[in-house]
């Protein structure tokens, strides 16, 4: 591989973490941001399974992008979506039925995520496999980043705990649990990470939104 190519690679990846984050930049998919992140430990399955299907996702399309017809390439996204959710799915519930239980309902909304259909239309459909491999990996690891990182602060601040261990003895603010608090906790964090990126990198902020 030449360094070209790598050098590209390493771009796709660096965007989907940092220039196009799906939540904190593109502000895509904050449903489930909200939806999930009251604990850490369901914050990071979802940002974990969302990765998964993202990746496979973006490898599939990619891999059958010559063979759909425009008119039903919307469809068919959705179920090649579809079927690595319900992998997923399948996993999740085969391996660890009592986290399957708090977040399958969850896990299951995957297929709907505007992030995940929306890198299948805008790259995937016009990318070889390998560069949407790299960009389904980036798009997927900054998704787990800020599920990670929204969930990291709610649960600390609204529980006083991280991965259902009590930390903290003093009375939480029990409104960073709430779904309120979960708007409130993402708009805080988005708005943060995009006056650094202004501040210091100058960027335009985030746009967009969807979930």
């Amino acid at each position: 591989m030449s360094a070209a190519g790598k050098t590209s690679y390493i771009g796709l990846l660096k965007n989907g973490i940092f220039g196009e984050n799906p939540v904190f930049r593109v502000a895509l998919s904050l449903c489930p941001s909200v939806a999930v992140t009251n604990s850490l430990k369901s914050g990071f399955l979802m940002g974990i399974g969302v990765f998964f299907v993202q990746t496979m996702a973006n490898i599939s399309v990619s891999f059958v992008r010559k063979f759909i017809h425009s008119r039903i390439r919307l469809p068919a996204y959705i179920l090649i979506i579809g079927t690595w959710v319900t992998v997923a799915n399948l996993l999740l519930e085969a391996y660890s039925y009592s986290l399957y239980k708090q977040i399958g309902l969850y896990l299951q909304l995957i297929v709907a995520f505007a992030i995940i259909l929306s890198r299948a239309e805008l790259f995937a459909s016009k990318n070889k496999v390998v560069p949407s491999l790299f960009d389904g990996l980036g798009m997927g690891i900054g998704f787990l980043i800020a599920l990670v990182v929204i969930s990291f602060f709610r649960e600390l601040i609204g529980k006083g705990a991280l991965w259902d261990y009590q930390l903290v003895s003093t009375k939480p603010i029990l409104l960073f649990v709430l779904p309120a608090g979960g708007f409130f906790a993402v708009g805080l964090l988005m708005g943060f990470f995009n006056w650094i990126d202004i501040r210091f990198f100058g960027g335009h902020g985030a746009s967009g939104g969807g979930h």
